[in-house]
Order: structure tokens, then sequence, then C-alpha cells
């Protein structure tokens, strides 16, 4: 079994919701995942904790280009570390500017306390992966998969008998259930039932998630993100139907996962942790505008 370190970015003050994952190689570390330029001192110091230092960070693995991901990957390669993303998410991170406003107008005034800055990465820097490729990273076999549903520009790469798996198979945290972090624009059901199907053909003995850590029992956890994946996105449909605006109905979801966790007797500080890894007005705009789109029939 392939070892590595768990680095818990502590987002907002929190254990447990955005993590970042080293891995020793030949002539330095590879990270999967850097998490957003406003927790980089804690990753600075997680790396120094385990005995290396930012300057041997000599590869990072992105699984996509969100800010909760990818955020703080300029500055590692002002380090001198190449970034390995899918080729959609690539322009993005060379010319970060549309990215960025395009955040602006959801979080307005919160995004440097979120997410801090983003700055562009040199093109010689940034490495496009491509489905199924496999990578030698100083001695380090990575092979990436493309997994779309949460996002186009999903990778989940396998090292070893590990799967470093983003969003794509959700978040879990503590003793709470696993659910579907549903962002807009791209949420896709389809295409992200299809990644989770791809993943149980790849059947990892384990899996580690972004937010938040290490799953054994893979096939179960995929069937309940599947399950919760559907009756989220069903939820919404009549809401959708009915023409409501997406602000209306974000009490009446917040209440409703409420009552889900409850049920689980999920306590009150783990179901903060979730809104932090997964705010639940996130997952109703990205939903609306998935049947938005479906009923278009753009998807």
């Amino acid at each position: 079994m392939r070892q590595y370190q768990i680095i818990d970015l502590e987002f907002m003050n929190s254990k447990q919701t955005i993590g970042c994952f080293l891995i020793p190689s030949e002539s330095g570390v590879v990270l999967v995942e850097c998490g957003p330029e406003s927790t980089f001192p804690m990753l600075k110091k997680g790396i120094e904790d385990v005995g290396y230092s930012l300057d041997q960070v000599r590869h990072v693995l992105l699984t996509h280009i969100h800010f909760d991901h990818a955020g703080a990957a300029w500055k590692l390669a002002n380090e001198g570390a190449k970034i390995y993303v899918h080729p959609i998410g690539l322009p993005h991170l060379a010319s970060p500017e549309k990215l960025w406003n395009s955040a602006a107008q959801i979080y307005g005034e919160n995004m440097d306390k979120l997410w801090g800055k983003m700055e562009s990465i040199p093109k010689e820097l940034l490495v496009a992966v491509e489905h199924e490729e496999v990578l030698d990273l100083d001695g380090l076999r990575v092979k990436a998969w493309h997994t779309p549903g949460h996002a186009v520009h999903h990778i989940a790469w396998e090292i070893g008998e590990l799967l470093f798996t983003g969003d794509v198979a959700g978040v879990k945290i503590a003793e709470g259930p696993v659910v579907p972090p549903c962002p807009p624009p791209d949420i896709n059901i389809e295409e992200w039932k299809r990644s989770i199907n791809l993943i149980k053909t790849i059947n990892p003995q384990k899996m580690v998630l972004t937010h938040f850590g290490e799953i054994s029992l893979v096939h179960d956890h995929l069937q309940a993100l599947e399950e919760m994946l559907d009756d989220w996105s069903y939820w919404m449909k009549p809401k959708f139907d009915m023409g409501l605006d997406p602000q209306e109905i974000i009490p009446e979801f917040m209440a409703y996962t409420t009552q889900q966790m409850l049920s689980l007797n999920v306590s009150d500080e783990t179901r903060n942790l979730y809104e932090f890894a997964n705010p639940s007005w996130m997952s109703v705009a990205g939903l609306m505008r998935y049947w938005k789109l479906k009923s278009q029939g753009r998807i």
C-alpha cells in the first residue's frame, strides 16, 4: 500500500473540511490537491511537519480547478512545482481572470476570506493529462481517470491501491453520510453516475476524499452516494417545475438535509463542517441549473 500523509488545511479554522495529500517520491514529494490560497500557511506547515520543504514539492496533481482544490497551485508553481490538470481546466490556471471574476459574482466580498488570491501559472509548468494517461513522477506511477459529473474538468488519480477522488466520490466527514457536492455550473447527473460506475470498475482498495479522508468500503460508499445524488436531484425537480427561484428553496433544502443528518444522529459540530465543505446553497444552485439545462435538451 502506497504511504501518504494527509494534511488538514483547517479551512475556516475547522478540521476535516479540506485535505491535501503528500506522497514521497525518489527526489522530493508529490501533492494531490493543494487547497485554496487562504489556507497556504497550513499547507506549508503540514509539509514541514513531516520533514519536507516547499521547494521539495516537485509535482501537484489537481482533481479539478475549483478554488478549494486548486486555488494555491500558483504558489507551488512559484516554487518550481509542475501542476497536472485536466486539459479543459488548464487554460483557467494559465489565465485565471475569468474563473476568478465568475466566482466573485457568487461570493462577493467573501472572496478573499474564503479563497485568498489566485494568480496565473506559467504554461511551461502546466501539464494537461489525458484520460487513462500514466505518469512517472520521480518513480511514482500515477494513472489519470477523467471523471466528469461534478465538474467537466475532473480527474481521479490512481496511485497504487489508492484512488484520490476529489469530489466525484462525494463528501463524507466523520460519522456523517456521503453527500454529493453540486455547485454550478457543471453538474451532470448522468455523467456523474457513469463516473461512479467507472470507479467501481477500477475497484481501488481505498478511496481518498478531499472532504475528507480514507474510505475502505468503496462499493458501499459509492452506492450510498448514488442514492443521495438521486434523492437530492429528485427533491429539487418539483421546485424547478414550479418555477421557484433558487433563493426561495435554500431554507427548505437546508431543513431537509438537516433532518437527514439528524436521522443518522450526526452531531451539530459535524453538520457545521459539512456546510463549510459543501454549502447547501451551492447544491441548490447547481441542481436547479442541471434541471434547467436538461429541460432545454442541452444535457
